[in-house]
Parts: C-alpha cells; structure tokens; sequence
C-alpha cells in the first residue's frame, strides 16, 4: 500500500515479512529468541535513535534511516533500536496527552522500510527524565506534563503515580499500539530509556513500570514488551538489575554497559569483550528464565560525559566486534548493541563488522543447541566456548590486544601462530562431523584437524572463532 507523506515523499511499502513471523521467547529454550514459524533469530544490530536531519524535514530524516538501514541489512543486520520520543518521531511534542498524526507516519514509514530491509524494531517510547525546567539536562526535560503547563503531573514521581497520569499513559500505548501494534516488523516496545536515570524514587518507578508491562502485553500480545536501566557500573544497580531482571512481563533481561574509565567498577575501564561478557553472566546469575541480551554499549569519555575520543583511531572497529562477539559466546540470545551509530559506526564505516558476526553464525539454531557458557583455562588466550548439542563454538580473543594497547598505545596486534586448543573434555568423546575456523577479521574459514583432542589454530590476529559440528 503507497502512504504519501506530509512532505509529499512516496514510500512503497514492501510486505517482506510473513504475517506470523514474530520475534518471541523461544518455547525450546527461553535463553534465547525465535520468530513464530520455529525459526531461530539473533537480534544482529544496534541502537539508531534517529536520523541525523532537522525535525522538519521528513524526506531527509527517512532517507537518512533508509540508508543506515541498507547498510546494516546489506552487513547480515535484522535489528535495531529507536526511540519515537527522539524529536524526529515524537507524537506528543505540543500538549500532553495530544498526539501528532504527522509524526505517526514517520514511524509509519521507518517501520515500512525496517519491512524492506528485513529489519526488527525495538521501539523505545519514552527517555525524559525530569519535569523540572533547571534540570541540568535540558535534552532530557519534558515540560508540558508538568501540571502547571496542563499535564498530569507535578514532578517525576507524581508521573509515575498519580491516576490521572497513569490513565493518560495508557491512553498513549493504546493509541500507538492501534497503530503499530501487533506488527512483525516491531521486535518489542520498550517503555523507558534507562528509567533509573529520572529524577524519581524506584518505589514509583517500578510499580509503574509492571502496570504498564502488563498493558503492553494486553494490547499486543504478539510483540515482546520490555524496560531498561542504565549503565551496570556500580555496586549500587546490582539489586535494581537483579529485581528487574525477575520483574513479571519483562521479556528480556537487558543489560546497558559500557567502556568507562569514570565508573565506579574497574571492570568497565578495562577490555571490552570483558566488561560486556561479564554483565551477561550477572544477569544469568540471576536466573531470569528469559533471554539476556546487552542492549547498549561501546565507549564513552568519562561518567558519560560524552562519545570515546579514541574512536577516531578505531577504524578496525575492534571495541564494536568486542561488543558483537563477546555477550553471544557468554550466554546472551544474541550480540551486543553498541551506540554511538552515527558518531562511530558509520562514521568509521563499521558495518561490515555485523557481517562478520553473521558469517560466524550463520545457520545455527541456539534454542535446539542448550548451549552451555564456559571460559576454559588456556595459557595464552582468553577462550569464550558454548558447548552444544550438535555444536562446539569458541571465540578465541588475544587478551594482549585491547583498546589500551591498539588505540590508546598504537601496538599493532600480535600474529599468534601455533597456538593449540585442548578440546578433549569439551568433546567428551563424540564423534565429530567438521571442525571449520573463521577468521573475522580477514573474513576467511578454512579447516581444522583434531588430533587426540588438540586442535593446532591457524596464524591470526585478535580473535578467531572455532565451530565444530558434531555427529
């Protein structure tokens, strides 16, 4: 069906997704994710919180997107995550509780191109954090919901409770999702960017957020419904993680983590692939009974102060294939998310990183595998293995070669050679089918020979991923 735009822009949109092929939590195994027809599905993207155009202008805003978004599908992408309260999408701009049939057809739009591309959408509805006009902030202030200006509410606690606010909050999920939901294109909604960010008390907040949780799945029940928290960098957001990880009607379990010298935790100073494995296992330590997913990372000056200076000189991308490679082979139902889309991703002209992801991957099926994390000892690497049913995979990452050493101290990576995997207890005796080995950063497999359960690894620099397919 043709939708003509304000603008006057035509936009086709193409029906490439089949009517059941929703993203769920897979019945097989909740670790993990796969669309209604059986299919497995690995969330393989990133965060786009809109495009790089001017509020007014329609036509440049969606050929932005449509371009990002060929990039990503072009690279083995199917995933990305916006936010339609970003000002190029946001329905409630002028009044609170009123909503913009303009802005809707650009969400319209996008979601049609996302349909062309293959592409799944985490729509996240909501990121201000203040109603207070001298709030520090001012990107992250909402003021018309303030009462005085007509809203519901005085401050951000008062948002999160009172009745009134609470109704028309509802009231906005059922007018966005008579629109779009219950759509294949939408992977899930999400209702709060960070909500331990605003200025509110969690007794407010999380309540708030169940209630809505459960709104969310009664009006579209065929699309996940999530929330989020900030960065998992301080003793104090284990309990707040924990009690959200288990919160009811949380589909996911997400985690956000980044490279941050400014935390409080040493491990997000350190090397990436560590910092995002590591939130994986804490949220799998929880035992949420659903997927976990790294749902934003990558590298920021410190205590967020703004995008990693050194990503000017990571034009191999290696803090982004950290972020891809790591939380999968710890356990998590897909790669991790970075951010900083625009600023680092395809201003170093990132993507083909995803494809390399894709290629490591390609035809697995992780709910048939109940795959098992590990980190097995090794001399001189730092092995990342998930043991399956029907597959052996290892990411192998020289722990030598970090963001320290490449970009901050300019070290070329190392060329290890003959280095050699013990996989005999891993195997356990089965029989195996193949043993092939994936160069990501040549884009190159080739085969491998076990022998007594030694397997000797070709030349490689950085990383490498070892995929056995047993009998």
């Amino acid at each position: 069906m043709n939708k003509l735009l304000a603008c006057g822009w035509l936009f086709l949109v193409v029906a490439t997704m089949a009517a059941e092929n929703f993203v769920r939590v897979s019945p097989r195994d909740a670790r993990y994710l796969e669309l209604s027809d059986g299919r497995p599905y690995l969330p393989i993207g990133l965060n786009m919180v809109g495009p790089d155009a001017k509020g007014s202008d329609t036509a440049g805003g969606l050929r932005c997107m449509e371009t990002w978004f060929q990039k990503l599908s072009t690279n083995g992408g199917n995933f990305v995550r916006i936010w339609i309260s970003n000002g190029f999408f946001d329905v409630e701009h002028a009044r609170s509780g009123v909503y913009d049939e303009a802005q809707a057809r650009r969400i319209e739009a996008t979601l049609a191109l996302a349909n062309k591309y293959g592409i799944r959408v985490k729509l996240c509805l909501e990121h201000f954090r203040s109603l207070d006009p001298n709030y520090k902030q001012t990107w992250s202030q909402k003021l018309l919901h303030r009462a005085d200006r007509g809203g519901p509410a005085v401050n951000m606690d008062d948002f999160y409770t009172n009745e009134r606010s609470r109704e028309q909050f509802k009231r906005k999920l059922a007018w966005l999702a008579q629109r779009f939901g219950n759509r294949p294109e939408v992977f899930g909604w999400e209702l709060w960017n960070e909500i331990n960010a605003v200025a509110a008390k969690p007794e407010s907040y999380v309540p708030w957020t169940q209630t809505m949780l459960a709104e969310l799945h009664r009006l579209t029940p065929r699309n996940l419904a999530v929330q989020s928290l900030g960065s998992y960098d301080r003793e104090g957001a284990r309990e707040l993680y924990r009690r959200h990880s288990l919160l009811p009607g949380n589909d996911l379990a997400q985690v956000h983590r980044y490279l941050d010298c400014g935390a409080q935790w040493d491990v997000c100073h350190g090397p990436v692939d560590v910092l995002a494995a590591g939130a994986v296992r804490e949220l799998l330590a929880f035992q949420p009974g659903r997927p976990v997913l790294l749902a934003e990372s990558g590298a920021v000056e410190n205590n967020h102060s703004g995008p990693f200076k050194l990503y000017a000189k990571d034009t191999e991308g290696i803090i982004l294939h950290d972020v891809l490679f790591a939380p999968f082979f710890a356990g998590a139902c897909g790669p991790g998310h970075c951010w900083h889309w625009n600023q680092y991703v395809d201003r170093n002209n990132l993507w083909w990183q995803f494809g390399r992801f894709a290629a490591a991957v390609k035809d697995l099926d992780p709910p048939a595998e109940n795959f098992q994390p590990s980190l097995p000892a090794h001399p001189r690497l730092r092995v990342y293995q998930l043991q399956g049913r029907q597959t052996l995979l290892l990411w192998c990452r020289d722990p030598r070669n970090t963001w320290q050493s490449e970009l901050a101290e300019g070290q070329k990576p190392e060329t290890l050679t003959g280095q050699t995997l013990d996989l005999g207890t891993a195997l356990q005796g089965a029989k195996v089918h193949q043993v092939k080995i994936y160069d990501p950063w040549q884009d190159r497999w080739s085969g491998g020979v076990l022998r007594n359960g030694q397997l000797t690894l070709p030349a490689f620099a950085r990383s490498l991923v070892v995929r056995i397919e047993l009998k």
